[in-house]
């Protein structure tokens, strides 16, 4: 990445901010960001993304075509079944980054600078791990 290298000191172009903020828009959303973090690390569909999210599958299939409307997420169908990933790597980066971020908000030493094992329990599927 070149944000180590004193920064960039060119101007965006205005149609280059809008689409920014559009994405920012799209984290704006406590659902959307657990869909996007879901999708990080696997594809799933709407019925396995609402199940593990805890929210009902139209809600998130809404929220998953605004997703895809702003080419943050893409499909692939299989059958009748469509799954959802996100779209490249900077997505899969700037949910990482943001979720870093906060984790310097809350008390003792944020989850990702943990060792293996304890990132490991971070990002279990239990409700332990989700406390950490």
């Amino acid at each position: 990445m070149h944000a180590d290298k004193g920064g960039c000191t060119r101007r965006l172009p205005d149609d280059q901010v809008d689409l920014v903020v559009e994405v920012f828009r799209m984290l704006a959303d406590p659902t959307r960001v657990q869909v996007l973090w879901a999708l990080g690390s696997r594809e799933m569909s709407v019925s396995d993304l609402a199940g593990h999210i805890g929210k009902p599958a139209p809600s998130v299939s809404q929220h998953l075509a605004k997703l895809r409307m702003a080419r943050l997420v893409r499909t692939r169908r299989e059958g009748t079944t469509i799954f959802y990933s996100l779209d490249n790597e900077h997505v899969r980066q700037l949910v990482t980054d943001a979720v870093f971020n906060a984790e310097h908000a809350g008390p003792g030493v944020p989850g990702h600078h943990r060792d293996d094992s304890e990132l490991a329990v971070l990002h279990s599927d239990t409700n332990e791990g989700q406390r950490a």
